[in-house]
């Protein structure tokens, strides 16, 4: 897969989103195994944006490891300075599952009162209401009942 390409501004913005990372991937002596590759992927689809540190002195065995590292992940090499390399590849889109049989999680609710002379302040009182409760006009939480529904009009629904 070829790398992507940035223009100079993306590069430079990615750059400086960059700047306060540490490095995730580290790069030995054995140069860039499968291993190390498949290490990057998988920071590159946690992160989006990391730095590889590469402990070679061979600055044009880094930029080949740069080179091979965007080519063999689709990403953009954003950045070679010195021993680090960074590197960059959009975020894959996450699908949450909905589920139909979920029910409502708990929430919290304030409950305000007012003093009967009127002079005084509200008193304000959270309280965590959960999914089969509910709050009354008076402030108080009610469990909800499960509505009943006669026989016939289950059978008229089922059909």
């Amino acid at each position: 897969m070829p790398a992507i390409q940035l223009t100079p501004a993306d590069r430079k913005e990615k750059r400086g989103e960059a700047h306060h990372l540490d490095p995730v991937v580290m790069i030995g002596a054995d140069g860039l195994t499968p291993a190390i590759v498949k290490e990057t992927d998988a920071a590159l689809k946690a992160h989006g944006l990391i730095k590889v540190r590469v402990f070679s002195d061979d600055r044009t065995a880094r930029e080949a490891m740069l080179t091979q590292l965007a080519e063999e992940l689709n990403a953009a090499p954003v950045q070679h300075i010195g021993k680090l390399l960074v590197l960059w590849r959009p975020l894959p889109v996450k699908q949450a599952a909905e589920r139909e049989d979920r029910k409502p999680g708990p929430r919290t609710v304030k409950l305000v009162s007012f003093p009967k002379n009127g002079t005084g302040r509200p008193t304000i009182k959270k309280v965590q209401v959960f999914g089969n409760e509910r709050v009354t006009a008076g402030g108080s939480i009610k469990r909800v009942k499960k509505r009943t529904v006669s026989s016939k009009k289950r059978a008229q629904s089922q059909d």
